[in-house]
């Protein structure tokens, strides 16, 4: 039986990305989001330009069913809302069936069924017969569509289904076309299959089926981003997944992989104008969202997609960035990084050069790599830290200024009445002339040492109250010592604008951590041209 026409054809060369993060990436082990979570990710969502946005399973819990009403307070621009849910069960019609009534009520748009496309789990899990399957789906379809809704079909195991029995699978998807689905969404589920064959199966079924299709990949096997590509490769015109591949088991297919690779490597038409500039802050606004750290070498966005460490290949990008870079990070609204480390050239130093507006002196070039060679042989690694770096070459090319001397710290557990512990710290600095002792109470010395350094700097520097500590990372440098060994202490600050890292590195935990917290404060001084 063929699939009935539609005229509900897109552009040529558009792809639509449907984004399923706050329902399918929810399900990432880790990963909870709070309905404010849902709505802010939402509006980023809209502000990047995906065609549709999955808000969740209205019936599932209270927090889904809020998102919906108060997703329509919010004017997208750029995203429809989708609803997720079943069809309706064996035997019951979708007019009095829980789960249709809730996508009904949720008011969204678009609507996203999921229906079984595997004879197995049609018989085993659903316990209904291959026919009450069809009419399952049918039934639904007709009854949405009916009340103004657009339906999409996940037809959920699809592959799995194909290669055990392809003509049932295909007559799932005939069944949701005729009545009326206007994209019918192709599921690895599991995601076992393998690109070749999942490439061969989309190219068959797009020869039966009239209505546009979707792929939506499982990442079991690493390929969600490779088999999504194959599928519209094949014929595909939307393409599902989560920002930065969350999701349940090993996850899903990246989009923060695939709309670059769609827009860059394919041609395809995605998103909205200019939009793609924007993609590397969507992916870390959702990590943050998340809890998460974000892995350093994701491709596209991560810290370490353009990062470059050897001498060599730094001396080739800096004359052509063609010669280790596929794209310009700019294009995905990364940016290129010089890393600064033992396996460093002078050509590393050169590219920094620029940033800190440093001569090409040969000589000097080569004292700061020896210096820097040094303090890496000593457990330092300027990788993450390159505020502390900025500050070791000002302080070779004089441009580096002292804002504050140390006279002395020390810091102090102590039991209260309460038989709690407390920490304090006191410090004493010799800012601007002016002798500052203060005293702060904290949750740990590190938190004690840095509140009373703030009661000390900020008087004379107020930009000091912008900077905010926003990591921090211990790491045992020579084990082998045991309790005498170096510790490398890493922070992250960042202030309204700029995000940076310092380091220090000590036998003792709490001077790696001051000396870490003295470069960050010298530097957020330094780069705002702050006056000593």
């Amino acid at each position: 039986m063929a699939a009935k026409k539609t005229t509900n054809r897109l552009p040529k060369n558009r792809v639509e990305i449907y984004d399923t993060t706050l329902r399918d990436g929810s399900q990432a082990e880790g990963v909870s989001f709070s309905l404010e979570d849902k709505l802010t990710i939402a509006k980023k969502l809209d502000e990047l330009g995906v065609d549709y946005i999955e808000g969740g399973y209205p019936l599932s819990n209270a927090k889904d069913e809020a998102f919906f009403k108060e997703i329509r307070k919010i004017k997208l621009k750029s995203s429809k809302i989708a609803a997720f849910g079943m069809t309706a069960k064996k035997g019951v019609k979708p007019e009095v069936d829980t789960c249709i009534q809730a996508l009904y009520a949720s008011k969204a748009p678009v609507v996203t069924l999921v229906g079984k496309g595997w004879d197995m789990q049609v018989t085993k899990v659903l316990n209904a017969t291959l026919e009450q399957n069809l009419a399952m789906i049918a039934d639904s379809v007709t009854y949405l569509k009916s009340k103004g809704r657009e339906v999409f079909v996940d037809i959920e195991h699809f592959f799995d289904g194909y290669k055990d029995n392809p003509v049932y699978s295909v007559k799932t998807l005939t069944a949701a076309a005729e009545a009326g689905a206007t994209r019918l969404i192709l599921c690895d589920t599991n995601g076992g299959c393998m690109v070749s064959e999942l490439r061969e199966i989309v190219e068959e079924v797009k020869s039966q089926i009239d209505v546009p299709l979707g792929i939506h990949s499982h990442n079991d096997c690493g390929l969600a981003v490779a088999t999504s590509l194959a599928a519209v490769e094949v014929g595909a015109v939307q393409v599902q997944g989560t920002i930065n591949g969350f999701g349940e088991r090993c996850g899903n297919a990246d989009l923060c992989a695939i709309i670059p690779c769609l827009a860059l490597k394919m041609g395809k038409k995605v998103l909205k104008p200019s939009s793609l500039k924007r993609l590397t802050e969507v992916s870390r606004f959702v990590y943050d969202q998340s809890n998460l750290n974000l892995p350093l070498n994701q491709p596209f966005v991560g810290h370490s997609s353009f990062a470059h460490k050897g001498g060599m290949h730094v001396h080739a990008v800096m004359k052509s960035s063609k010669c280790y870079e596929h794209i310009e990070p700019e294009m995905v609204g990364n940016t290129r990084r010089i890393i600064i480390s033992e396996l460093s050239g002078a050509s590393n130093l050169l590219a920094k050069s620029e940033k800190l507006a440093m001569l090409e002196d040969k000589s000097l070039v080569r004292k700061i790599l020896n210096e820097v060679q040094d303090l890496e042989n000593q457990g330092y690694q300027f990788e993450t830290a390159d505020a502390s770096f900025d500050i070791l070459v000002r302080k070779h090319t004089g441009t580096y200024q002292n804002f504050f001397k140390l006279l002395n710290y020390v810091t102090a557990v102590r039991r209260t009445s309460k038989n709690m512990y407390g920490t304090e710290a006191v410090v004493k600095l010799l800012v601007k002339g002016q002798k500052e002792h203060c005293v702060s109470e904290g949750d740990g010395p590190v938190d004690a040492l840095d509140r009373a350094m703030r009661k000390a700097l900020c008087p004379h520097f107020p930009v000091l109250k912008q900077v905010q500590l926003a990591d921090y990372r211990v790491r045992v440098v020579n084990s082998k010592d045991a309790t005498a060994a170096r510790v490398r202490v890493i922070i992250e600050s960042n202030d309204k604008k700029t995000r940076w890292g310092t380091i220090g590195v000590s036998e003792n935990i709490i001077d790696a951590s001051w000396k870490a917290l003295v470069d960050s404060y010298e530097y957020k001084l330094l780069k705002d041209n702050i006056k000593p």
